[in-house]
């Protein structure tokens, strides 16, 4: 009897061991209550724990390098096909050649994605001559490849980073291996890395922001490391290189500030943490996060400025005192007098984006077109009949005294040179914007009236305060109407040979639009100086380069008949871009979405958001679940959530944005619905438990995985011509590749 005792405490004992090894193994009984033999095995000591670890790194190693041929193997494939211009290449391949002939240039985002198309496409051999001038042009022998080599490169690594995400995450392979096969064949995703564009070099640095930062978010527990100090300041400079490549890495910059706001909070209720040992973690985010990303975002436009050292296609979008820094500008090294004075001859350049030089010449206004009087115009290139004669208000010919200045608050009267007519506005209505009045030249040889007259203002300025040359703003206030000077960017018919309009603006706030400033300046009885020492100093143009470049990007608004997509459009795969080709005899690539992954994405945030809801409820209700599919739950609500709020940063702001937008501004947004979608699923194969138990649920979870691979990787099969090229018939024609995969009305590959 005592044996029998003792044998059953013992049989206790070891239930109790094998249960605890199971748990800590991430393994619970069955429903029954018993411990199947699966997990009797998983929990025979710590060296079988370590013989997991490993061959668990070595399965995470081979799914990583598995994950990492594919992905480079399909976007260099056929790299130089086709050997012509595509899409935008035309745009970035060009400032790519600017940048090997140090030409200045202007664009809407910042440099960084130009400067480092330009360094590989110099580091392959290409020579910069090349023209980029419309798509379609042949290469020819011109080494292009470097270029495109650069972007597919990083754009390889975008199912890399997601599967390491999405395992730093979920620590699941079959969560991190469904997250990167879904951008391994993705067509679109392909399409994009393929050809000389911002966007891959954009996705490589925010998808190595998110993994950096879900890799510092995992050395919580190992503060000031070696490791934590990598992750973080790799953090920081993904950052950098996110904003530094387009505006849009805000978004990016967005999501790691709230993942670091709440880091902190979980820190500021720490009670074994010190206040100052909090304040110390603040520090040390501050200097990793914002100052090393400020330093080498400003750093990047330092090497912008010095390497683009020479006058181009950019200038005029800049001030005058901007362009006196370039080689080969007119201003450049020139000089004239400091300050306007009565008597000087003069050009004046509007401030606004492509504003123009105040402009006139013989031409009329035409019947119908307000007062038929001399045209006024803005001219966007330098020309004889910019030139004006600044005179005083009740002085016919000022040039015979000695030279005062113009001062803030003075009346003038400006005289076009070569016809001698003043500029001059009334109550007629302007020919293009009609709220504001008409501006003509009128008068002739010193003679006119009192519409003739405007007040000089020096924007910041008081009465007295001189004008000077290139650098004061001025405004030009009209002495009986009370309106502005005003360039309203609007091109004029062909009558007014498609310059840009002016207008006398009743509307007196201040905008670059009514503001101008003295560019070219000439006086015999004033001192020249040399501009050099007028020129801005690094901070000064560091500012005036973002105005202008937010200005462009509030200024690309949708042109009548211009290709536009919808933010709604985006997530549906509704319509794509066309590449390259139009027709049957044309190689044709089309930038779309391999329809499998986009709508298999959109039902898998459909289940997210329920089961995300239904988990909480669970919790909330304290009902039990069993710890293994708590840690499930955890999962799907901390690293999904994280994944989702990364989805709604990258795609919710369109919807608020006036400028032009286009089908490739979802992809941030669609790299975090695909690595969500990843996490979804896998939590969807592990439920199977709820209602099979092992083997079925095991055989569930490995059939489920494989089906879902199969079928991308079949899907993939079918669409990658949009990819790889198309010839021959269109889709809606017989013996067409693509014949029967249009499945929406609104593709047009």
């Amino acid at each position: 009897m005592e044996e029998n005792i003792t044998g059953d405490s013992s049989i206790r004992n070891r239930k109790t061991l094998l249960a605890a090894a199971a748990l800590s193994t991430d393994k619970n009984p069955n429903e029954d209550g018993h411990l199947t033999e699966g997990d009797s095995l998983q929990s025979n000591g710590r060296n079988h724990r370590r013989r997991s670890s490993t061959s668990d790194e070595s399965n995470s190693r081979g799914l990583l390098f598995l994950v990492a041929g594919l992905a480079f193997s399909t976007r260099l494939y056929k790299i130089k096909e086709p050997p012509h211009v595509c899409w935008d290449e035309t745009h970035f391949g060009k400032m790519g050649s600017y940048y090997i002939n140090r030409t200045f240039f202007f664009d809407v985002h910042p440099p960084l994605g130009k400067m480092l198309i330009g360094l590989a496409g110099y580091m392959s051999g290409y020579d910069g001559t090349f023209q980029f001038t419309r798509p379609g042009d042949k290469y020819e022998h011109h080494i292009y490849w470097g270029m495109r080599g650069l972007c597919a490169g990083l754009g390889s690594f975008l199912p890399i980073f997601a599967y390491l995400i999405v395992l730093e995450l979920s620590h699941s392979h079959t969560a991190a291996l469904m997250a990167a096969w879904l951008l391994i064949f993705d067509t679109g995703c392909i399409t994009i890395s393929q050809y000389i564009l911002l966007d891959p070099i954009l996705l490589f640095f925010i998808m190595a922001a998110t993994l950096s930062m879900v890799k510092f978010n995992g050395e919580k527990d190992r503060p000031y490391s070696a490791s934590w100090w990598f992750w973080m300041l790799l953090n920081g400079v993904s950052l950098a290189g996110a904003l530094g490549v387009k505006f849009v890495g805000l978004f990016v910059i967005l999501l790691v500030g709230l993942n670091t706001i709440s880091d902190l909070w979980r820190l500021l209720g720490d009670l074994d943490l010190s206040l100052m040992d909090v304040a110390k973690h603040l520090l040390a985010r501050v200097f990793g996060l914002i100052l090393v990303p400020l330093f080498l975002y400003v750093t990047i436009f330092a090497v912008h400025f010095v390497v683009l050292n020479k006058s181009g296609p950019g200038d005029g979008f800049f001030s005058s005192a901007f362009q006196s820094r370039l080689i080969g500008n007119n201003l450049h090294n020139a000089s004239m007098p400091e300050y306007l004075a009565y008597g000087s001859t003069v050009t004046m350049k509007n401030l606004r984006i492509a504003g123009g030089y105040l402009h006139s010449h013989w031409h009329l206004y035409p019947d119908g077109i307000g007062a038929k009087q001399q045209q006024i115009t803005a001219y966007l290139h330098k020309d004889y009949n910019n030139l004006w004669v600044v005179h005083r208000h009740n002085d016919t010919n000022s040039q015979s005294e000695a030279p005062d200045l113009v001062r803030h608050g003075d009346i003038i009267r400006l005289e076009h040179k070569e016809t001698t007519r003043n500029l001059h506005s009334h109550l007629h209505a302007a020919p293009l914007t009609g709220k504001h009045y008409q501006v003509t030249g009128y008068g002739i040889n010193h003679t006119g009236d009192s519409n003739d007259l405007w007040r000089v203002e020096v924007c910041g300025g008081r009465k007295g305060d001189p004008v000077k040359v290139l650098r004061s703003k001025v405004r030009f206030l009209h002495k009986a109407l009370g309106c502005v000077l005003f360039s309203s960017g609007k091109t004029l018919p062909k009558w007014g040979w498609e310059q840009v309009e002016v207008t006398c603006n009743p509307y007196l706030k201040e905008t670059p639009s009514s503001q101008w400033n003295i560019e070219d300046h000439f006086n015999a009885k004033l001192p020249n100086i040399s501009l050099s020492v007028l020129k801005p100093h690094f901070l000064e143009i560091l500012m005036e380069s973002h105005i202008v470049m937010i200005r462009g990007n509030s200024g690309l608004k949708p042109k009548d008949n211009e290709m536009n997509s919808k933010p709604w459009h985006w997530p549906i795969n509704y319509q794509g871009l066309r590449f390259s080709g139009v027709n049957e005899t044309e190689y044709r690539v089309y930038l779309l979405g391999n329809p499998v992954v986009w709508w298999l994405n959109l039902v898998s945030l459909g289940l997210y958001l329920v089961f995300a809801a239904v988990a909480s409820i669970a919790f909330q209700r304290g009902i039990s679940v069993g710890q293994r599919r708590r840690d499930h739950c955890l999962v799907l609500m901390r690293g999904g959530g994280l994944l989702l709020l990364g989805w709604i940063l990258h795609y919710i702001p369109f919807y608020a944005m006036g400028r032009v937008l286009y089908y490739h501004h979802y992809f941030p947004a669609m790299l975090f619905s695909s690595m969500l979608t990843g996490i979804t699923l896998d939590f969807l194969l592990n439920m199977a438990d709820l209602l099979f138990h092992p083997p079925y649920c095991d055989w569930l979870h490995g059939a489920g995985k494989m089906s879902l691979l199969a079928i991308v990787l079949y899907s993939f099969y079918l669409f990658h011509p949009l990819s790889y090229g198309m010839t021959g018939p269109l889709a809606h024609e017989p013996g067409s590749s693509m014949a029967g995969l249009k499945w929406m009305e609104s593709w047009e590959f």
